[in-house]
Protein backbone atom coordinates (compact mmCIF):
# COMPACT_ATOMS: atom_id res chain seq x y z
CA UNK A 1 0.00 0.00 0.00
CA UNK A 2 1.70 3.11 -1.05
CA UNK A 3 0.98 6.87 -0.32
CA UNK A 4 -1.67 6.91 -2.69
CA UNK A 5 -3.70 4.71 -1.25
CA UNK A 6 -3.29 5.80 2.52
CA UNK A 7 -5.90 7.37 3.64
CA UNK A 8 -5.63 11.01 5.67
CA UNK A 9 -6.66 11.50 8.97
CA UNK A 10 -8.45 14.86 10.13
CA UNK A 11 -5.16 15.30 12.38
CA UNK A 12 -3.03 14.98 8.88
CA UNK A 13 -5.52 17.75 6.87
CA UNK A 14 -5.24 20.32 9.76
CA UNK A 15 -1.81 20.49 10.30
CA UNK A 16 -1.40 21.24 6.54
CA UNK A 17 -4.09 24.05 7.26
CA UNK A 18 -1.97 25.22 9.65
CA UNK A 19 1.30 25.43 7.44
CA UNK A 20 -0.67 27.12 5.14
CA UNK A 21 -2.38 29.49 7.21
CA UNK A 22 1.29 29.98 8.70
CA UNK A 23 2.74 30.88 5.03
CA UNK A 24 -0.04 33.18 4.56
CA UNK A 25 1.14 35.00 7.67
CA UNK A 26 4.19 35.32 6.57
CA UNK A 27 3.45 36.37 2.88
CA UNK A 28 4.08 33.44 0.80
CA UNK A 29 0.63 32.66 0.07
CA UNK A 30 -2.04 35.58 -0.74
CA UNK A 31 -5.24 34.95 -0.01
CA UNK A 32 -6.35 33.81 -3.26
CA UNK A 33 -4.09 30.96 -3.11
CA UNK A 34 -4.29 30.30 0.01
CA UNK A 35 -8.38 29.80 -0.16
CA UNK A 36 -7.72 27.52 -3.44
CA UNK A 37 -4.86 25.04 -1.17
CA UNK A 38 -7.59 25.03 1.89
CA UNK A 39 -10.45 23.71 -0.03
CA UNK A 40 -8.50 21.24 -1.74
CA UNK A 41 -6.77 20.10 2.02
CA UNK A 42 -10.05 20.25 3.40
CA UNK A 43 -10.92 17.87 0.73
CA UNK A 44 -7.90 15.78 0.55
CA UNK A 45 -9.20 11.90 1.09
CA UNK A 46 -5.02 10.76 0.73
CA UNK A 47 -1.33 11.35 1.59
CA UNK A 48 -0.78 11.84 -2.05
CA UNK A 49 -3.59 14.69 -2.42
CA UNK A 50 -1.84 16.22 0.49
CA UNK A 51 1.56 15.79 -0.92
CA UNK A 52 1.53 18.78 -3.78
CA UNK A 53 -0.09 21.27 -0.87
CA UNK A 54 3.38 22.26 0.50
CA UNK A 55 5.81 20.96 -1.44
CA UNK A 56 6.64 24.73 -3.12
CA UNK A 57 6.66 26.51 0.05
CA UNK A 58 10.08 26.79 2.01
CA UNK A 59 9.85 25.96 5.29
CA UNK A 60 8.53 28.30 8.04
CA UNK A 61 10.99 30.54 10.34
CA UNK A 62 11.30 29.55 13.82
CA UNK A 63 9.84 32.18 16.49
CA UNK A 64 13.16 32.47 17.75
CA UNK A 65 15.00 33.86 14.32
CA UNK A 66 11.35 35.78 13.01
CA UNK A 67 12.07 39.67 12.60
CA UNK A 68 8.67 40.24 14.27
CA UNK A 69 8.86 40.42 18.39
CA UNK A 70 5.73 39.52 20.19
CA UNK A 71 4.07 42.52 22.25
CA UNK A 72 4.34 42.47 26.12
CA UNK A 73 1.28 41.53 27.55
CA UNK A 74 -0.51 44.06 29.46
CA UNK A 75 -0.23 44.44 33.45
CA UNK A 76 -3.09 42.69 34.98
CA UNK A 77 -5.87 45.52 36.03
CA UNK A 78 -6.57 42.75 39.18
CA UNK A 79 -2.89 42.13 39.98
CA UNK A 80 -4.07 40.10 42.73
CA UNK A 81 -4.30 41.29 47.22
CA UNK A 82 -0.73 39.95 47.61
CA UNK A 83 0.71 41.63 44.25
CA UNK A 84 2.57 45.09 44.97
CA UNK A 85 1.16 48.45 43.56
CA UNK A 86 2.51 49.94 40.65
CA UNK A 87 4.47 52.90 42.57
CA UNK A 88 3.12 56.56 41.57
CA UNK A 89 4.87 59.22 40.23
CA UNK A 90 6.11 61.62 43.07
CA UNK A 91 5.11 65.46 42.10
CA UNK A 92 7.98 66.71 40.86
CA UNK A 93 7.85 64.44 38.03
CA UNK A 94 4.91 65.12 36.78
CA UNK A 95 4.99 68.70 37.64
CA UNK A 96 8.40 68.88 35.98
CA UNK A 97 7.89 67.86 32.85
CA UNK A 98 4.47 69.95 32.71
CA UNK A 99 5.86 73.11 33.96
CA UNK A 100 8.21 72.51 30.99
CA UNK A 101 5.51 72.52 28.46
CA UNK A 102 4.16 75.75 30.65
CA UNK A 103 7.61 77.76 30.37
CA UNK A 104 7.71 76.76 26.29
CA UNK A 105 4.30 78.04 25.96
CA UNK A 106 5.05 81.34 28.27
CA UNK A 107 8.12 82.28 26.09
CA UNK A 108 6.07 81.95 22.67
CA UNK A 109 3.56 84.24 24.30
CA UNK A 110 6.62 86.45 25.29
CA UNK A 111 8.08 86.56 22.29
CA UNK A 112 4.82 87.11 19.83
CA UNK A 113 4.07 89.82 21.83
CA UNK A 114 7.33 91.33 21.21
CA UNK A 115 7.65 90.53 17.81
CA UNK A 116 3.89 92.07 17.24
CA UNK A 117 4.68 95.28 20.00
CA UNK A 118 1.70 95.15 20.89
CA UNK A 119 -0.09 93.70 24.30
CA UNK A 120 -1.41 90.28 23.58
CA UNK A 121 -3.81 88.33 25.58
CA UNK A 122 -2.28 86.19 28.48
CA UNK A 123 -3.15 82.82 27.51
CA UNK A 124 -0.36 80.71 29.15
CA UNK A 125 -2.17 81.65 32.34
CA UNK A 126 -5.09 78.83 31.59
CA UNK A 127 -2.16 76.31 31.32
CA UNK A 128 -1.12 76.80 35.22
CA UNK A 129 -4.29 76.07 36.24
CA UNK A 130 -4.06 72.00 35.53
CA UNK A 131 -1.10 72.35 36.92
CA UNK A 132 -1.62 74.13 40.47
CA UNK A 133 -5.23 71.55 40.68
CA UNK A 134 -2.81 68.25 39.86
CA UNK A 135 -0.15 69.73 42.32
CA UNK A 136 -2.40 70.48 45.48
CA UNK A 137 -4.20 67.57 44.11
CA UNK A 138 -1.56 65.29 44.32
CA UNK A 139 -0.10 66.82 47.47
CA UNK A 140 -3.29 66.83 49.65
CA UNK A 141 -5.88 64.40 48.13
CA UNK A 142 -4.42 62.29 45.08
CA UNK A 143 -4.87 58.27 45.19
CA UNK A 144 -3.97 56.54 48.16
CA UNK A 145 -4.12 59.03 50.49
Amino acid sequence: MGREDMRAGDADRKAVAEQLKTALDEGRLDLHEYDERLQKTYGAKTYADLDGLLDDLPGTVPVQHSQVQPAAAPPSPAAGVGAPAAPEPSPRQWVGGYAGVVVVCTLIWVFTMVASGHWIYPWPVWMLIPLILGFFGQRFGGRGH
